[in-house]
């Protein structure tokens, strides 16, 4: 399965992207070091990289999570990540997380791939509701679920943990299926 637009493709992590995979945290630590502590970690070597990705290969196939690499078509390089997570909590809901590379951000390339993977949720993913849960200093991905028709709902008080310790509190933005259907 891919999903493409632009000059870009969404698709399910596969054992080939380790490499890429790896390159994209390194080249991103920075950038995710709070919000994705857990991915950074586990893919700062092509070793650990190939453990995490036979890992989410795995979670995939069992419905578990789902795990999303956003492509350039071109150098086919990794500029993107998309997490459809927390499938085991609710029946019938996820959370979606994602990350885009800092040369590829504000440019559109996420919520359009966020379109794009809320739509498989529904439709292929069997999905009724999606969250989204960010903290309040992220205004790129506060807009990105206002502009995928997200509503706010609440504060989740001390809900993550940052790379420095620091437990913070988050946002939690939520879509039904219905809500995604009637905006088509």
């Amino acid at each position: 399965m891919e999903i493409a637009f632009d000059n870009y493709s969404i698709a399910p992590i596969q054992l080939k992207d380790a490499w890429r995979l790896c390159n994209f945290v390194v080249a991103n630590e920075a950038y995710l070091k709070d919000d994705f502590p857990e991915t950074l970690k586990e893919n700062l070597t092509p070793t650990l990289a190939d453990l995490f990705v036979a890992k989410k290969e795995k979670q995939f196939l069992r419905r578990e999570e789902y795990l999303f690499t956003i492509k350039e078509n071109t150098h086919r390089a990794i500029i993107g990540l998309i997490y459809v997570k927390e499938l085991n909590k609710r029946p019938g809901q996820a959370e979606l997380a994602y990350c885009i590379s800092y040369q590829y951000a504000g440019k559109g390339h996420m919520t359009q791939a966020v379109k794009n993977i809320i739509d498989w949720s529904f439709t292929t993913g069997g999905l009724e509701k999606l969250q989204i849960i960010v903290h309040e200093s992220n205004a790129a991905s506060i807009r990105i679920a206002e502009k995928c028709g997200f509503d706010y709902v609440t504060i989740l008080q001390k809900e993550h943990r940052r790379s420095n310790g620091e437990v913070v509190d988050m946002l939690l933005y939520e879509l039904k299926k219905a809500e995604f259907n009637s905006s088509k």
